[in-house]
């Protein structure tokens, strides 16, 4: 299988998302925080701006991320892409790495989160006991400023807040997550960073590094991520 590495952005052509790759039948983009993938109430949504700025006549969404959310996100130009893509994601063939900051003592700095997600009071998530239709995912903590600690977070399934609730339930809410217990933050502190997937007998890879938030921009942030990029601490086996 060919691999084809993207890990530099092309071009910004909108204030709310940044083309990362613009293939025959499928877009990759940055999403900014803030920016409701589809259905946003009382305004455009990321899937209205991409048709209206490239002049598509439909894209559809593979998967999807929080409105808070930031980071790599992957659009069908084509009936048959969404289709195959979107069987990709539903069979787990993925590699998604997402970037988080939390701000409290972690019950355990790394391993697996594993449950069936309950709806809970207003649009809230929590994580069961039961193993029912488990939500899964790894993660992995590293040592960052005092109080602070970076967290790499690998999710095998895409539910709903899966992300969020998992680091609740280690008693380390992401920064910004007042919803689930996060402290007050200027962003959630929620970002897709790598994603990686075949496509027609080729493996594609992307990598968009966070362009907002005054932790995620700052020179310690950035220099203890690279740190973690050049031992290659950012991946390991699940």
């Amino acid at each position: 299988m060919l691999r084809r590495s993207h890990f530099l952005e092309d071009r910004t052509i909108s204030t709310f998302y940044t083309i990362l790759d613009n293939q025959p039948e499928f877009l990759i983009l940055s999403k900014n925080p803030g920016v409701a993938v589809q259905g946003n109430i009382g305004g455009e949504s990321l899937l209205d701006l991409v048709r209206r700025d490239l002049q598509l006549p439909e894209v559809y969404p593979v998967h999807r991320l929080d409105l808070a959310t930031s980071g790599v996100l992957v659009l069908a130009k084509t009936t048959r892409a969404n289709r195959e893509l979107s069987m990709t994601f539903q069979d787990r063939k993925v590699q998604k790495h997402y970037l988080a900051i939390s701000a409290k003592k972690p019950a355990k700095k790394q391993g697996w989160v594993i449950g069936d997600m309950e709806k809970s009071r207003n649009g809230n998530y929590r994580l069961s006991r039961t193993m029912n239709n488990p939500a899964r995912t790894a993660l992995r903590s590293f040592a960052w400023e005092e109080g602070r600690r970076i967290w790499v977070l690998r999710p095998l399934t895409g539910k709903t807040h899966q992300l969020r609730v998992a680091m609740k339930s280690l008693s380390a809410p992401i920064i910004g997550d007042e919803r689930y217990g996060g402290q007050m933050a200027d962003r959630l502190y929620l970002h897709a960073w790598r994603l990686g997937f075949p496509f027609e007998g080729q493996w594609f890879e992307y990598k968009a590094e966070p362009s907002s938030g005054q932790f995620f921009l700052s020179s310690s942030f950035q220099h203890r991520l690279a740190e973690l990029e050049q031992e290659g601490s950012w991946q390991w086996e699940l």
